[in-house]
């Protein structure tokens, strides 16, 4: 059984995305996804991370969603239907990056060989 803490992770997770999705309109080149979200035990807080293909796209994107997080926050609140609603924070997804740069590695290393 899952615990609540994961549940709640989930259930923001999802309406973010909607969120995002609804509310912004990044061109068609930038992909944004959140990938995890990570709550405090006592539900004051949660970390939202974000991934941002190209990589180097990923400074306005976060510009953008900081600069909207009232809003976004707003929306959130409307969404869900439990008290406390954590505040959120965007976070750069680390782990997507560095995915990201392995891949560009090997692919130079398969050009290298053939």
């Amino acid at each position: 059984m899952k615990s609540r803490i994961q549940r709640v992770n989930q259930l923001i997770k999802r309406e973010i995305s909607q969120i995002v999705l609804k509310e912004f309109d990044f061109p068609r080149n930038i992909l944004v996804t959140i990938t995890r979200v990570e709550t405090t035990a006592n539900l004051i807080e949660s970390k939202i991370y974000v991934s941002v293909m190209p990589i180097e796209k990923f400074p306005e994107v976060f510009f953008e969603l900081n600069k909207k997080i009232y809003g976004i926050q707003q929306e959130l609140n409307k969404h869900l239907r439990m008290r406390p609603i954590p505040k959120i924070e965007f976070i750069e997804e680390k782990e997507t990056k560095e995915a990201g740069r392995i891949e560009k590695i090997l692919e130079e290393i398969k050009k290298e060989k053939y």
